[in-house]
């Protein structure tokens, strides 16, 4: 997944902010320069200093930023992430862009840190779905590879994935995967709701097969009818407070919708504090 934004996006999301310019940032002289922090109010994963980085510097280039905490390091509340020297005005200015960006993708990847860590000492892995923030999604899938979680396909472009009205138009869970074979040779996975669909579904062979709102006792019994040779992954309605259970019935890996969906930003504020008027 790609860790860097690009010049377009950043553009597009100052423009959103800025429109027609900073008002209330032009009461302050454009000579002055000033020293800024950014600091977390609560315990966090940090995430994003690449999207934060580029608000800065695509509204002033003479900005500089010393970041003192690595990017995927666990920080404790309170803590100092990043320090900044610049222009006072687009200091100002980049503030609420760059911290609606670091505050979101940090809140994915804590999120995520929560859910590998509650699957470790198995060999599961903990998905991520395409139930992201409009804009965001390639940011949001770097995020959660820093929480220590895994991408799903990126979009309907890079994988197959078979859902009951695929099977339904096609006419069959076999009819379905042996279209797919046909036109693309990416990971075809396919999604079954019953023990028996799931027969269906192995006798087809696809690469995957996703075992939706399945009951742990139903999923132990998929993975022991599975010869070993088709990946199988568990879906629906599955939390914090019941994956390591999940895990432990021998998937291979777990998706879950809330790493990206359910984002509560991470609390940060940045502090001004005025230098030099040049």
């Amino acid at each position: 997944m790609n860790n860097q934004p690009t010049t377009t996006e950043i553009k597009n999301f100052l423009a959103e902010d800025i429109g027609s310019g900073d008002i209330t940032a032009s009461i302050i002289p454009i000579s002055r320069q000033a020293k800024a922090r950014v600091i977390s109010r609560e315990k966090m994963v940090l995430c994003g200093q690449a999207w934060f980085n580029a608000v800065f510097k695509t509204l002033n280039p003479a900005i500089t930023i010393d970041w003192l905490k690595a990017e995927g390091e666990f920080c404790d509340q309170n803590s100092i992430l990043c320090e900044l020297k610049g222009s006072a005005r687009d200091l100002l200015t980049g503030e609420r862009t760059a911290l609606n960006l670091l505050q979101t993708l940090s809140s994915t990847a804590t999120v995520a840190k929560h859910y590998a860590d509650a699957v470790s000492g198995t060999s599961c892995k903990v998905l991520d779905t395409r139930k992201t923030i409009p804009g965001l999604r390639n940011a949001q899938k770097y995020a959660v590879t820093c929480g220590g979680c895994v991408n799903h396909r990126t979009g309907l472009y890079d994988g197959v994935l078979i859902k009951e009205n695929h099977i339904m138009a096609a006419g069959s869970i076999a009819k379905a995967i042996r279209s797919a074979r046909e036109i693309t040779d990416v990971l075809l996975e396919v999604e079954v709701e019953s023990l028996d669909e799931f027969k269906q579904a192995l006798a087809a062979k696809p690469d995957r097969i996703m075992l939706d709102n399945f009951s742990n006792e139903d999923m132990k019994t998929a993975v022991s009818l599975n010869p070993g040779m088709i990946e199988l992954e568990a879906s629906g309605d599955i939390t914090l407070e019941t994956i390591a259970k999940v895990a432990e019935t021998g998937v291979d890996y777990i998706s879950i919708g809330a790493l990206t969906k359910h984002v509560k930003a991470i609390d940060l504020s940045m502090r001004i504090t005025m230098e030099t008027e040049a």
